[in-house]
């Protein structure tokens, strides 16, 4: 979805990415392996790790120096560009205009960095936990505050990884350690948009992509179910305070109003104010295809 809102929206500022992920590079491969498909390189999402701050700077070179070897960047490449079709020359230029947009701005750069922040609101985020859960992500809070700054500095789509959830055993333990991590960092995120009146323009999701099974295992844990799950959204002008559809009273099975992933795909998109009724994105064969699936609509109880 984020590639998609690259690709439809831009960037709302030149040195600020559209699409950014946090999330860290997971010991399970797979974990990482979304991408951005017939959307096009162009739109994959800009990842700021830690070792990549140090190229986000100009080291020992002018700006007029720079603009220099853009212009001898644009003269070796423009030969090729004639000849290309397979659309991976727009894609390197798109990665080019960022590249130096950020390089041009501080804007990106001071976005991650956390240090001129209010130390009471460092502490109501708090720091989550460092250490790496599983073969995914550590519970960095942080991330949460610095997915508010980057909104703020012209990010439209930005993704956090946070934790492990895949409880195939000691599910009571670990929910009762990871939860409340959860349930601070995100509350404080929430809290953060309503303050600085951003409540209304920025979405919330917090999910994942399937559910628990709903008994117990051998092992006192839970494992992959894919039949019922939920999600929590905030924001984005949406109505709130509403739980939507139910299961049987085992949590295993949807009972009333089943919402489809599409419906939440559909929500979000309508809160960016794209209509996927309308919307299509060409395909590698040239052919449209619609943002959402079988003709998802918005969810109604949220945005009617």
């Amino acid at each position: 979805m984020g590639a998609c809102v690259s690709r439809l929206l831009g960037p709302a500022d030149p040195a600020v990415p559209a699409f950014i992920g946090l999330e860290p590079r997971m010991q399970h491969r797979p974990y990482n392996a979304a991408n951005a498909g017939f959307v096009g390189v162009a739109c994959e999402p800009f990842k700021p790790g830690a070792d990549s701050k140090g190229d986000m700077v100009l080291n020992g070179i002018t700006t007029d120096r720079l603009a220099d070897r853009r212009a001898l960047l644009s003269a070796f490449d423009r030969y090729r560009r004639d000849v290309d079709g397979s659309g991976l020359m727009s894609g390197l230029d798109a990665f080019n205009e960022q590249a130096f947009g950020m390089l041009t701005s501080s804007r990106l750069l001071q976005a991650l960095d956390t240090h001129d922040e209010d130390p009471r609101l460092l502490e109501r985020y708090g720091k989550g936990d460092a250490k790496v859960h599983g073969d995914a992500a550590p519970m960095l809070n942080e991330q949460f505050l610095v997915a508010r700054r980057l909104v703020e500095a012209g990010a439209r789509f930005v993704t956090v990884a946070y934790g492990f959830w895949d409880y195939h055993g000691n599910n009571f333990g670990n929910a009762r350690n990871d939860l409340p991590l959860l349930d601070q960092s995100v509350s404080a995120l929430i809290e953060d948009l309503h303050q600085r009146g951003l409540d209304k323009d920025v979405s919330v999701i917090v999910w994942g992509e399937f559910g628990r099974s709903p008994t117990i295992n051998k092992d006192g844990g839970r494992d992959h179910w894919p039949r019922v799950s939920c999600a929590l959204l905030a924001g984005g002008a949406m109505k709130h305070g509403q739980v939507i559809g139910a299961t049987d009273r085992l949590g295993g099975e949807p009972s009333e109003r089943p919402v489809g992933f599409g419906e939440v795909f559909a929500t979000l998109y309508h809160n960016l104010g794209i209509d996927v009724n309308k919307v299509t994105l060409p395909d590698f064969t040239g052919r449209p295809q619609f943002l959402v699936p079988d003709g998802a609509q918005p969810i109604k109880e949220l945005v009617g």
